[in-house]
């Protein structure tokens, strides 16, 4: 019985994350995976930074729930939470549109965002505990 909660735990953690990351993929005026066909690093850096955070909440969630509800259920909060700090960050820094930066390969911002997300995900997470 253990062994099948595990494997669902772990499917429904897998396929969590790849609904985050398609979400994520729509928010974008860009295509996420042609900017990684074509190198841009600010895009995959960005990427990577919007998988971690998403991993960090959902770990977390899943690390203090003993329900898969109540695991959703906070990873969907801590979700929507990185979702807003991608708006509120494009809101705060008004000489830059941050999607254009991003798909004009501007690596610094795609390393400052990569830590936006990173840096959200961990203060997120302290509310889930």
């Amino acid at each position: 019985m253990i062994l099948v909660n595990i494997v669902i735990s772990i499917a429904i953690m897998i396929g969590l994350q790849l609904l985050g990351m398609v979400i994520f993929n729509w928010m974008t005026p860009y295509n996420d995976m042609e900017e990684l066909k074509r190198g841009n690093k600010a895009a995959a850096l960005a990427m990577g930074g919007k998988f971690i955070g998403t991993a960090i909440i959902l770990g977390v969630s899943a690390y203090t729930n003993t329900s898969i509800w109540f695991m959703i259920l906070w990873f969907a909060v801590g979700y929507v939470c990185l979702i807003a700090v991608y708006w509120i960050f494009e809101w705060v820094t008004p000489t830059i549109k941050v999607s254009d930066a991003l798909k004009e390969g501007n690596v610094a911002v795609g390393i400052l965002l990569c830590m936006v997300f990173i840096g959200m995900a961990f203060a997120v997470s302290s509310l889930i505990i």
